[in-house]
């Protein structure tokens, strides 16, 4: 249907037949809505009601809106000046009164997702990391030295959504000591829409037992208007905060840097940033990220979504398109109020497609946090090392966090110096590692990993204790087969498949 309908509206040629159906399905879309609204006790009322107005916005947009969002041939590279490396900005140095400036920061951090992708239940930010510390501890833990080293308060505030915020209340408690404000808001609830007939899948408000299928969080550029619409907004600004730090929960290089912050309250020309994006040159594994690009004479991030068919080959190029957005990003508070207040913050919309369990075709109206760079003033790239991107989305990437390749301290991870090359190695665990619970009963302990270039594992394969890996290594169980690498063995270079079982004698 939604096809049909497109192509329909594309034949007519008459503007006036695309409104009719237009307003047709807003029209239908509208009593569904109110019809879900219905449901709602007085406790729910007012938070279902300003989501559902949200959502009708988001709806407005997605049929206005026809095809890829970008004119490709509008899409220059950025302007030398407007992304900056990183050298020049440390290079300024810091003022001797860094804890002012710091006084002036809130830390947010996106807490929306959940551990399913790693087989978890609940909240990803709940998942051991290292040492038994979760995502979140290690969060706590740097702002915690932070706070501890310059004597200020720097706040935490995590940006939850239905799925996540139950469990991280409850584990909240285990911080009240803790050297660290934390806050809490939940972001948005819109209704998954059918595929066919674009209509939402819930009856009712509610969203446990069979009904969590119908709702979901839309997308982390939701943080705009749910930070705006919780009042924390206001309450920091008038504690006198001035900039936020936001990023995802689960990217483990996202730590607070003091030069950023003193390049933004400090600028070297007089005018400050409203929104600075943290990018980091691309490799082979990121040609799918977002990017910075000029467009229309305002710095704009373009994702794949958003590219015509045609020119996808040419997006994914590191060669034309050399940085991504590592969606690390420093805004300012009274400008996200102001464009707030003024409807004004423009982000492309992201049509998310979803088979739910039962086989039903579903979509999910989503927008990106980054992808507001354009509404903003005077905003500025900062290309940033690699360090600063280390997002944990699989357990090969735990896997690397995990092992001897990092040093831990105070809550942030530093590649150990011991490596001699800058670069993280290339891990691919296969689908027996997927969840985090069979990857832990694999590795009797985590190897060394320091010289290790590349690691491919595929099928049945358990690691004993003090297991080396160095150079490019390939363990391979064909089906049916099962390999235990013995304890303290020394793979490098080297390929193992067929059967290996160690008995024990």
């Amino acid at each position: 249907f939604v096809e049909d309908f497109s192509k329909a509206m594309s034949q007519a040629g008459t503007s006036q037949f695309q409104e009719v159906i237009r307003q047709e399905l807003e029209y239908s879309m509208k009593v569904e809505l109110d019809k879900i609204l219905a449901t709602a006790t007085s406790n729910e009322l007012e938070h279902t009601k300003k989501d559902l107005e949200g959502f009708k916005k988001l709806f407005h947009r997605f049929l206005q809106e026809k095809g890829p969002s970008v004119d490709w041939g509008k899409i220059q590279r950025p302007p030398e000046d407007s992304i900056q490396p990183y050298e020049k900005i440390k290079a300024r140095g810091l003022p001797d009164n860094i804890a002012s400036v710091l006084n002036k920061l809130v830390v947010v951090k996106l807490n929306g997702g959940l551990g399913t992708s790693m087989g978890c239940k609940g909240p990803k930010s709940l998942i051991g990391v290292r040492n038994e510390n979760t995502f979140l501890d290690l969060t706590v833990q740097q702002i915690e030295h932070l706070n501890k080293s310059y004597n200020t308060d720097v706040p935490l505030v995590l940006m939850n959504s239905f799925n996540t915020d139950d469990d991280t209340k409850k584990i909240l408690q285990k911080y009240s000591h803790s050297r660290v404000k934390i806050y809490t808001f939940n972001q948005s609830r819109y209704p998954r829409i059918n595929k066919e007939t674009l209509l939402p899948i819930a009856k009712d408000v509610s969203y446990s037992g069979e009904n969590t299928e119908c709702w979901y969080p839309p997308g982390h550029g939701d943080i705009y208007a749910s930070f705006y619409n919780s009042g924390l907004l206001d309450n920091l600004i008038g504690e006198g905060k001035e900039y936020i730090f936001v990023s995802n929960i689960d990217n483990l290089g996202a730590t607070v840097d003091l030069y950023i912050l003193n390049h933004l309250m400090n600028p070297p020309n007089g005018k400050r940033c409203e929104f600075v994006m943290e990018v980091t040159n691309k490799t082979r594994a990121d040609v799918k990220g977002g990017t910075l690009t000029q467009y229309e004479n305002k710095l704009r991030l373009v994702e794949i979504a958003q590219v015509p068919k045609a020119h996808v080959d040419e997006f994914k190029s590191v060669s034309k398109f050399k940085i991504f957005n590592t969606n690390n990003l420093w805004i300012a508070l009274s400008a996200i109020k102001r464009l707030q207040e003024k409807n004004a913050i423009d982000m492309e919309i992201i049509v998310n497609p979803k088979t739910l369990d039962g086989g039903l075709n579903v979509i999910q109206l989503e927008t990106a946090v980054g992808a507001a760079i354009k509404s903003f003033e005077n905003s500025l790239g900062i290309n940033v090392p690699r360090s600063r991107f280390l997002p944990v989305k699989t357990t090969s990437d735990l896997l690397l966090v995990m092992s001897n390749l990092y040093s831990l301290n105070a809550g942030s991870l530093t590649m150990s110096e011991k490596r001699e090359f800058p670069t993280v190695p290339l891990v691919k665990l296969g689908s027996s590692f997927t969840k985090v619970q069979d990857y832990l009963r694999r590795f009797e302990s985590i190897p060394d990993m320091l010289e290790l270039d590349h690691l491919t594992v595929s099928g049945d394969v358990t690691f004993g204790k003090n297991v080396s890996l160095k150079g490019t290594v390939i363990i391979i169980a064909n089906h049916g087969d099962r390999i235990d690498i013995p304890a303290g063995a020394l793979l490098e270079n080297k390929i193992v498949s067929g059967n290996l079982r160690i008995l024990d004698h």
